[in-house]
């Protein structure tokens, strides 16, 4: 077996190129391409290029509130980690955790941080890598009227209720981007936010 020879600096230019390769001829939106692309480079799962659903037009709305200066709101402190703080902060926008908050402990933190998400002003975007029960509570509160996100990014990854939570989002009409079926995870919600961040930053 002969290893690859490819610098530190150029292992991700590779692994994209890899990626591009493996795609071989699967159709996808060129919009959504590099968004298709960081899910697989952080996840080494291919089964992304067909399980992601994009709501019409959503990418243009994504890019559109991070440069009026978004909040994206996630459901675990390790997708609000993972997410790329240099960029963010070139747009003027931020990325927040609520599971830890004082008033948000001892309750259903995840519902209640889409609650608490309803009094941020300004763009929000809702990223959920972990919890269908934020999602839910979100699909209620929009409902509501009490809240109307720029984007939901809808990733939860399990088998109790993510399944059904992911279709429940896709029906609100507010801008969606769906990993149906049980895969997803925190990172994957990281990686779509920064794939969102890039094209407008590098």
């Amino acid at each position: 077996m002969k290893l690859q020879n490819v610098l530190p600096a150029d292992i991700e230019k590779r692994s994209m190129e890899i990626i591009g390769e493996e795609l071989g001829e699967l159709k996808i939106d060129p919009e959504k391409i590099s968004i298709v692309k960081r899910v697989i480079h952080t996840s080494a799962d291919f089964d992304y290029a067909r399980n992601m659903r994009f709501s019409e037009g959503v990418v243009e709305k994504a890019l559109e509130a991070l440069k009026n200066g978004a909040t994206i709101i996630t459901d675990t402190n390790m997708a609000c980690t993972g997410i790329n703080k240099a960029g963010l902060a070139k747009l003027g926008a931020k990325a927040v955790c609520f599971m830890a908050d004082a008033d948000v402990a001892g309750s259903t933190r995840a519902a209640a941080c889409m609650e608490k998400a309803c009094t941020v002003e300004g763009p929000v975007i809702i990223a959920v890598g972990n919890a269908p029960t934020a999602l839910v509570r979100l699909d209620e509160l929009v409902k509501e009227g009490k809240i109307k996100p720029a984007l939901v990014i809808g990733v939860p990854v399990g088998f109790v209720n993510v399944v059904e939570s992911k279709e429940i989002i896709m029906q609100t009409g507010i801008p969606y981007i769906v990993a149906v079926g049980r895969k997803g995870g925190s990172n994957v919600a990281a990686a779509i936010c920064n794939a969102l961040i890039y094209k407008l930053t590098r």
